[in-house]
């Protein structure tokens, strides 16, 4: 598959608010290999205050918090979705999102585009950022 182009997505200005309302972030896809991204990102989003929830479908504990393996089992509110999966697992993942009922922002890292399903979250009133780096972003935006 292509990379698409974000037909749906949010502004620097928009994404600064998205952090500054978060507290709670469930990291999807969250690694416990420290050489990968979604690692990475899950633990500066961490070290930067922020609820960190990982996602995985294996381990216990990553970065020290429980791992959850869906987003559905999270028992807390989330506030911020920030994903690390292939495009084809978004449209699950949207719905997912859409059916918690809580989260206010949907988060798709760089190189994550799927833009049926963004449309279908931004439709049920929740933020959308797609094709960003989380990290990079908030510490461009946040510092």
């Amino acid at each position: 598959m292509e990379c698409e182009m974000p037909r749906v997505n949010s502004n620097t200005e928009e994404m600064k608010r998205y952090f500054e309302e978060a507290k709670t972030i469930a990291v999807i896809g969250a690694s416990p290999d420290p050489s990968k991204a979604s690692h990475r990102v899950a633990k500066y989003l961490k070290e930067a205050g922020y609820k960190m929830i990982p996602v995985y479908p294996k381990e216990e504990t990553i970065l020290g918090e429980k791992v959850y393996r869906s987003l559905a089992e999270i028992e807390e509110p989330v506030d911020m979705v920030v994903v690390f999966r292939k495009p084809a697992a978004l449209g699950t993942i949207a719905d997912a999102v859409i059916a918690r009922g809580d989260v206010k922002t949907y988060w798709t890292q760089l190189g994550l585009v799927n833009n049926d399903a963004a449309q279908k979250v931004k439709d049920a009133g929740i933020n959308v950022v797609q094709n960003y780096c989380a990290m990079v972003e908030h510490k461009e935006l946040m510092r």
